[in-house]
């Protein structure tokens, strides 16, 4: 049977960045493929309750300064030394969800996000101005003008919204969640024991 991991996904979340690369080694290992699943964050913490860790623990003393020191502990494990916090953060990644959703279509979901992490998450791209988008994706070899039709379509739109709801009600409600089978996993430390699973 292939063994698959589903990777529930969003551009806006730093962590959808740190978490993708040493996952991709994971999967390298384990000989297991990959699914990104697009969804619209902002609508997961609406449904769900959720909030961002800063805004949500900063009233906890310590707590968002201890995941900062966990975060660079992260950084310097996997050598990820490239990421640069995007000076657009926060930001609406209605548009980029729904781009991912039409690539997912075509089967091009995963090569979609991983060309587009870097320049987002190394190369600080506006993802404010569509014509810079639109350059990013042209470059990493999309039809940048499809995607941005699609994006606008009620198919597209709609789809994003269900992915969005059944992630909820499969029991997620934040990113990274990753899912091997019907075992779900939350946050980059947890790639351990998504290995454990796949060994199973």
């Amino acid at each position: 049977m292939d063994k698959r991991v589903e990777l529930v996904f969003d551009f806006v979340s730093p962590n959808a960045y740190l978490v993708w690369w040493p996952l991709r080694d994971l999967l390298r290992r384990t000989e297991a493929g990959l699914d990104v699943i697009p969804v619209f964050l902002a609508g997961m913490h609406r449904i769900t309750g959720n909030a961002p860790p800063m805004i949500r623990d900063a009233e906890v003393k310590g707590k968002n300064e201890y995941a900062m020191l966990e975060m660079q502990r992260f950084i310097a494990r996997h050598n990820l030394d490239k990421y640069r916090m995007n000076s657009k953060f926060p930001f609406n990644s209605i548009l980029l969800q729904r781009m991912l959703f039409a690539a997912d279509q075509d089967g091009r979901g995963v090569q979609f996000a991983e060309a587009l992490l870097p320049a987002i998450w190394e190369q600080d791209l506006d993802v404010t101005d569509p014509e810079a988008v639109g350059a990013a994706v042209a470059a990493a070899g999309f039809d940048a003008r499809d995607l941005f039709e699609r994006a606008q379509s009620e198919d597209v739109k709609q789809g994003l919204v269900d992915n969005t709801q059944k992630v909820v009600d499969c029991g997620a409600f934040g990113i990274p969640t990753m899912f091997v089978g019907g075992e779900m996993f939350f946050g980059k430390e947890r790639l351990g024991q998504v290995e454990e699973e796949l060994g199973r």
